[in-house]
């Protein structure tokens, strides 16, 4: 039982991890880029009128995957954390993170209180 939650509860949040994993990547992708590289490809300049506008479309695009990644990153460790039993604690102080948090959140690392310090969500 990581973190306090029973079982169900668990099993409950990791099936939410992995549905929202899904669809990050998926979302990646629709993007152009690669889930699991740094890199982003464009199609030979699609429609755009100008350079000017193809530039901040690309800035835009690659800001975006940037933080799609950031997310699945975040995921991914949340499950790594209930594989290895220590979900539901904060990286921080140990403590368990309240279950409303983990509802709201689930790949929160961290408590309210420690999250509220750093200027994490």
């Amino acid at each position: 039982m990581a973190g306090g939650l029973d079982d169900e509860v668990l099993e409950s949040l990791r099936l939410e991890l992995v549905s929202h994993r899904d669809e990050l990547r998926a979302e990646i992708q629709a993007q152009g880029a690669e889930p699991d590289s740094d890199d982003v490809t464009f199609v030979e300049d699609a429609g755009f009128a100008d350079r000017s506008h193809r530039t901040e479309e690309r800035s835009r695009v690659i800001s975006l995957v940037r933080a799609l990644r950031v997310n699945l990153i975040d995921i991914d460790r949340a499950l790594s954390r209930i594989d290895d039993g220590t979900y539901g604690r904060c990286e921080r102080c140990g403590d368990p993170i309240a279950y409303e948090r983990l509802e709201a959140i689930p790949w929160a690392a961290l408590c309210i209180e420690h999250a509220r310090r750093s200027g994490d969500r």
